[in-house]
């Protein structure tokens, strides 16, 4: 068994970890940290365990040698620790923002201060299996995209790997995202009374997401975020221009050629029915991102959408995938639940 700990448990990414991770055949939950919680049971946060765990949270120097663990800690603290948790552990997978870009004027740029662990950047894997997915297997440092960024990635590469984005125009990328993007500590915009009901544009410019979609697909990005009433799921709808003589049968290709063997890409684009094209409901709970696209061929303008669960595939699915792949093992094992309609 490949013991494994998760760092930051307490909140909703820790708790999606440690859900999936106990259900997984092949690991055992060595520990499961929370400076606000250590001494307290994992089912009194994360009331879905019960039954499923006799875990109690733990600090941070109660942590024994392990095969890997799992950073789901805030933005910005990552960085400060990264260097006593790669030393407890083979495999360090990182949630958090902190090592997802490889430029240090980049990074201050989004995130407004220097980065504490400039050394360490390069040797982070980004942790987007259809994107890197030989680098992982031998990966010992893996950082996890971010929620926005996977599903807007995903919805374009295709088309960027085929040569049928117009460069010179860059992409435009319009996300929503459910309230437990914020975090299990989010401050008073994520309070009921101000959230039900709102679609609340958070960060109309430079996002630090599109940053992110910038380096993986070489393509100039600019994202606007929207927070909307749900509470788990992320939509991308991206908007860019195809190259002259690119049309909706090379699309359709550059989709199917791309995402014909991948486990947890599904290409919806439809003629018709309720779900023709990508939707977060249907995914909640699952490791899927589903892609779809729709094609203007007399303007030549493209629109792609990506959705996804941002716990997930947004999150701790994915950081489970990209372990799978590092440790030898079935990429789907523990990621196989379907999901559930109607829900």
């Amino acid at each position: 068994m490949l013991r494994v700990t998760v760092v930051g448990a307490a909140g909703y990414i820790g708790g999606e970890l440690l859900r999936l991770l106990l259900g997984h055949p092949e690991i055992e939950v060595a520990a499961a940290v929370s400076s606000r919680f250590t001494g307290k049971r994992v089912d009194g946060v994360h009331p879905n365990l019960r039954s499923v765990t006799d875990l109690s949270f733990c600090a941070a120097e109660a942590v024994p040698e392990c095969d890997a663990v799992f950073l789901a800690l805030p933005h910005r603290v990552a960085m400060t620790q990264i260097d006593q948790w790669a030393e407890r552990a083979r495999v360090v997978v990182d949630l958090t923002g902190d090592f997802r870009l490889d430029d240090t004027d980049v990074f201050q740029r989004y995130y407004g201060e220097p980065h504490l662990a400039p050394h360490l950047l390069a040797d982070f894997v980004p942790g987007l299996p259809e994107l890197y997915r030989d680098r992982l297997r031998t990966a010992d440092l893996i950082s996890v995209p971010g929620c926005m960024a996977t599903a807007g990635v995903l919805a374009l590469h295709p088309l960027v790997a085929h040569d049928l984005i117009d460069p010179g125009q860059g992409a435009q990328f319009d996300a929503r995202t459910g309230s437990s993007g914020s975090g299990a500590t989010a401050g008073p915009a994520n309070l009921h009374a101000e959230r039900s009901g709102a679609m609340r544009v958070f960060a109309p410019t430079r996002h630090r997401h599109e940053a992110e979609i910038t380096r993986h697909l070489g393509l100039a990005a600019a994202m606007t975020a929207t927070g909307v009433e749900a509470v788990r799921g992320v939509q991308t709808i991206c908007h860019a221009t195809l190259r002259p003589g690119a049309d909706k049968q090379a699309v359709r290709r550059a989709f199917r050629d791309s995402y014909a063997g991948e486990p947890f890409v599904r290409v919806v684009a439809h003629q018709r029915g309720i779900f023709r094209y990508p939707e977060p409901k249907i995914l909640l709970g699952t490791n899927y991102c589903d892609v779809g696209y729709a094609v203007d061929e007399e303007t030549g303008r493209l629109t792609t959408i990506g959705a996804l669960d941002n716990l997930v595939k947004g999150g701790a699915g994915n950081a489970l995938q990209c372990f799978n792949i590092r440790m030898g093992l079935a990429e789907n094992l523990g990621l196989t639940f379907p999901g559930l309609h109607p829900l």
